[in-house]
């Protein structure tokens, strides 16, 4: 008698792990869908949705289920969202665009014993001294696009450059980004608001100042509405542009026309890159949404492929957070962008690359492959992480 209880209560256990397994892990999806930065959320989720559906479901094997929320470009909405997401149970996040949102809700959600992986914004204060074992980044320390700005200035020989950006964190790291490795003249620091249209001030300003080049930061439609007014001011003739790469992706050139070709961007990542696993993104992505994938869409694919590494390696339990956390500090993909490993503040560590907008093969305007910038590259912020085990 005691033999069959101790049998049925093994077999209830089992079958109640069985159930338990085939319950998808639900990943909260947070990210901006609307606004004129609408595009941004758009790609991140496609691309994030697309290599669930290579993946029959799955994420390393793991059945997920993306629980979605589009915070408006609101830091409050995104907080309440990412609250009502932790109350039904979400222990993992995602897809925040902005790094001024993503201080909203990354605290809250680390300090409940969640993990946030993030997919674009990376802020240089949880780069250090705010770092936390349970908060990854899978794109790059918001400074990184801009010290390889300040690397490719002086490779291009300008002796005088005039910076702007938006004033919020993201920008304001941009700035000093730069400022840390140029080797010139900083003529003018020119701080934008977040949701600027009209820069005819700014614009006035730096023909007056007449630098060797501007190197600027403004995602989204912003980036858009300023670089159709520089070009609309004539300034991309006598003033060449050097900016971030989310300061022109593919969905940007598509909306200013001409207007971005000759300038040069930096980052990680460009749709012309030669490795097998980008080539056949670039290709799944064109047939899966019609659209060429922005660096945006990059970085939430891989997100999501390095999210499937810790769930592989714990099964879909969460609870087994230092085996999760393990997986993550050393990760096994084919990442799009070639190499790829975490540095001891699990930001990446990775190459970065100068790019110029021309014509391609098509006719069209796109990103074009020049030359390497930076090899391996780490934060500075690194250096004041405590992570703890």
């Amino acid at each position: 008698m005691i033999k069959q209880t101790m049998l049925a209560a093994g077999l209830a256990w089992t079958l109640g792990g069985i159930a338990h397994a085939a319950e998808p892990v639900k990943i909260g999806f947070i990210a901006t869908l609307s606004t004129p930065a609408g595009y941004i959320g758009e790609d991140e989720r496609d691309a994030f949705n697309l290599a669930i559906k290579q993946g029959g479901g799955k994420l390393g094997g793991v059945p997920v289920q993306l629980v979605i929320e589009d915070d408006g470009l609101k830091p409050a909405n995104a907080k309440q969202a990412a609250d009502r997401m932790l109350q039904s149970g979400i222990k993992l996040f995602t897809g925040v665009n902005f790094s001024n949102v993503l201080a909203a809700v990354a605290p809250g959600v680390v300090k409940s014993g969640a993990f946030y992986v993030s997919l674009n914004p990376g802020p240089s204060s949880f780069a250090g001294e705010k770092c936390d074992p349970n908060y990854f980044v899978a794109s790059y320390q918001n400074d990184a696009f801009h010290t390889a700005g300040g690397v490719a200035a002086n490779e291009l020989g300008y002796k005088r450059v005039a910076l702007l950006a938006p004033n919020y964190q993201a920008g304001r790291d941009a700035i000093e980004g730069f400022k840390r490795t140029y080797k010139g003249e900083v003529v003018a620091e020119i701080y934008t608001k977040l949701d600027q249209s009209d820069f005819s001030v700014e614009l006035a300003r730096v023909r007056s100042l007449a630098p060797d080049a501007v190197y600027q930061f403004h995602p989204g439609g912003t980036g858009i509405n300023f670089v159709k007014q520089y070009a609309a001011a004539g300034l991309n003739k006598t003033v060449p542009m050097l900016m971030p790469s989310f300061s022109m992706d593919a969905r940007m050139i598509k909306a200013t026309g001409d207007a971005a070709q000759g300038a040069y961007i930096t980052g990680i990542w460009s749709q012309d890159f030669d490795n097998p696993q980008s080539k056949a993104f670039v290709q799944a992505f064109k047939e899966a949404y019609g659209r060429v994938p922005t660096d945006y869409a990059m970085q939430a694919y891989d997100t999501a492929q390095l999210i499937g590494v810790g769930l592989k390696a714990t099964g879909g339990d969460l609870s087994r957070q230092a085996e999760f956390r393990a997986a993550l500090r050393k990760p096994e993909f084919a990442s799009l962008r070639g190499k790829f490993s975490m540095n001891t503040n699990q930001h990446p560590v990775q190459d970065l690359y100068l790019m110029r907008i021309d014509k391609d093969a098509d006719g069209g305007l796109s990103p074009r492959l020049v030359r390497k910038l930076v090899s391996d590259d780490k934060d500075a912020y690194a250096q004041f992480c405590k992570m703890p085990s």
